[in-house]
């Protein structure tokens, strides 16, 4: 008996009153709604057959009319000269991916300042495979002294000329001169890396020094053209292993020793398309390579067989370059000292003294320094009081040619 039925008067019967309960909370209401909507969406999203669904669209009404006429009139539009405003784009092309790049981390092994800067091709030293040549067009470049690699045009000896020989700084006169008077060559290397160090080098220093650039950098057959066009002999500084690869990495396509002979030529094909107009190559850095014979032959004859001379900047006592060089008589210059190993303005004069007294003993001098900012301006001042001191400064071209008669 319920508590109704006690209230109820005696003799009295009332209906009792039904409750009327749902079957479900509002949790399951809301989650039976989100159930519905989920189901028609990815039904639409299924059974829509709408190929440009998710795109952006604009909807432009066109009078067919007016589109005949224009098809009508295009080869007059097409010579009309262009209008202040232009037409409006109704169709808009794709932009085309960036170029693959892989950013490499270069140290200088005189300062120890490190510096980043971005590479094109594939990373790791995959990256030749799909590395574009520089196509900065340059001028003075004998075409008949190119031929085509599969990264694009290298140099070549041909019809009698070399690289060496064509692409070579000073002129008659200087050699003449330098021929009778002890003589000086400076080579400024590890250039490309930083336009602003290039472009000081380029412009602060005299025609005489040569200037060596790395095949890395965004554009280096531009800041190679500057550089010959204000007088500079260049040379290429290819890469190559040291004693503590991969620890300190010249950068993508070294040249390893352990790697094959037609590997390593093929990366050095890699380095020799990056840029035209060099006289010959150097080492960047190389310390194991320089000193293992099996390694260094066949690049010797590579570049034998280009026309292109060879600069060892002295960091591997035991380099086995020059007696290689010599074998295939390619032209050849080894640095007696670094300028710049202690890069003060006291240190470097002090160096830049010792080679006067080797080129006056010796007939000739060679010193390299990188482009730092002290470096290039104690070279710089030291050029102009030089020759007053009955030295010659020469190209590195010309150091060779001297060295090689004397």
């Amino acid at each position: 008996m319920s508590t109704d039925d006690l209230s109820t008067p005696l003799g009295q019967s009332t209906a009792r009153k039904r409750r009327f309960r749902l079957s479900f909370n509002a949790t399951y209401a809301l989650a039976a709604v989100l159930a519905v909507f989920i189901l028609g969406f990815a039904g639409f999203a299924i059974f829509n057959d709408n190929p440009l669904g998710g795109e952006p669209m604009a909807r432009v009404a066109i009078d067919p009319g007016q589109a005949g006429d224009a098809a009508a009139n295009a080869p007059a539009m097409a010579k009309a000269p262009p209008t202040a405003d232009p037409p409006a784009v109704i169709r808009q092309q794709p932009a085309a991916p960036p170029a693959e790049q892989r950013t490499v981390t270069i140290i200088d092994g005189t300062s120890g300042a490190r510096q980043d800067f971005k590479v094109p091709g594939g990373a790791g030293d995959q990256a030749g495979a799909s590395a574009q040549p520089a196509t900065t067009p340059m001028t003075g470049i004998n075409p008949r002294l190119l031929e085509t690699s599969r990264y694009g045009q290298i140099p070549v000896a041909a019809d009698g000329l070399k690289p060496s020989s064509v692409y070579a700084g000073g002129n008659e006169i200087l050699r003449a001169r330098a021929s009778t008077m002890p003589a000086i060559a400076i080579v400024i290397h590890g250039l490309g890396v930083g336009a602003a160090k290039t472009n000081d080098a380029i412009v602060k220093l005299p025609g005489a020094v040569t200037l060596a650039f790395t095949p890395y950098g965004s554009d280096p057959a531009k800041l190679v053209e500057r550089a010959r066009t204000q007088g500079h002999e260049v040379l290429l500084q290819v890469p190559m292993e040291p004693f503590d690869y991969p620890d300190n990495d010249p950068g993508p396509q070294t040249l390893l020793t352990s790697a094959a002979a037609d590997q390593n030529l093929d990366r050095l094909h890699f380095h020799l398309s990056r840029f035209q107009g060099y006289a010959g190559l150097a080492n960047f850095m190389g310390s194991r390579f320089l000193t293992t014979d099996a390694a260094m032959q066949p690049v010797i004859r590579e570049a034998a067989k280009r026309g292109l001379a060879w600069f060892d900047d002295g960091s591997a006592p035991r380099s086995l370059a020059g007696q290689i060089a010599q074998g295939q008589a390619v032209p050849f210059a080894k640095a007696e000292l670094t300028i710049d190993t202690v890069p003060t303005a006291a240190e470097i004069d002090r160096a830049l003294a010792q080679l006067e007294t080797v080129a006056r003993q010796r007939g000739v001098a060679v010193g390299v320094a990188s482009a730092l900012p002290i470096s290039i301006d104690r070279i710089g001042a030291w050029t102009r009081l030089l020759e007053g001191r009955g030295i010659l400064l020469v190209p590195l071209t010309t150091a060779m040619h001297k060295s090689k008669s004397s």
